[in-house]
């Protein structure tokens, strides 16, 4: 039995001038020297199926590692943000619950206020994901809080079939 190892790659669509010029805003984006007044942030998330032990894991001894039941027991599901500043080597992974506009815009305002206190303009790399809008600031919070948040990002979206 032959083992292969699959690739991931983007793919992108043939003659697709549209991905081509949001590919190419992507990467100038990325080719900026680091700048502190500046931060260049990247936003995804993933939710996850959240598991429970039905067996007691044996712990690891010096002949074999630690050994987990393959059995397990759903225990609901959940949200993993992943936000990143790759040039400062920052990153912060908050969890919640569900993913929704708001859950997103909550946790990017969060972000803002308490990474980047100075007021600056963020240019923030994320898919386009239907829950990556700047209405979502206005369903999460008080008009004037949300136009705030807004002015201070850069919407950069990674075309679609290339995030």
């Amino acid at each position: 039995m032959t083992n292969r190892k699959i690739e991931y790659w983007v793919i992108p669509p043939e003659a697709d001038a549209e991905f081509t010029a949001q590919m190419e805003a992507v990467l100038e984006v990325y080719a900026q020297p680091y700048d502190p007044s500046r931060p260049v942030l990247c936003m995804d998330e993933q939710p996850v199926q959240l598991q429970r032990e039905t067996r007691i894991p044996r712990p690891a001894t010096l002949q074999h590692g630690k050994r987990v039941d393959y059995e397990y027991e759903r225990a609901g599901t959940a949200c993993i943000f992943m936000v990143t500043e790759p040039l400062a080597g920052w990153r912060n992974a908050p969890v919640r619950p569900q993913r929704t506009k708001v859950d997103r815009a909550i946790e990017v305002a969060r972000v803002l206020e308490e990474r980047y206190t100075d007021g600056q303009v963020v240019p923030l790399v994320c898919d386009n994901l239907n829950t990556h809008t700047k209405g979502a600031f206005y369903e999460a919070f008080e008009p004037e809080r949300a136009r705030q948040l807004v002015r201070r990002l850069e919407f950069c979206y990674t075309p679609k079939q290339g995030s």
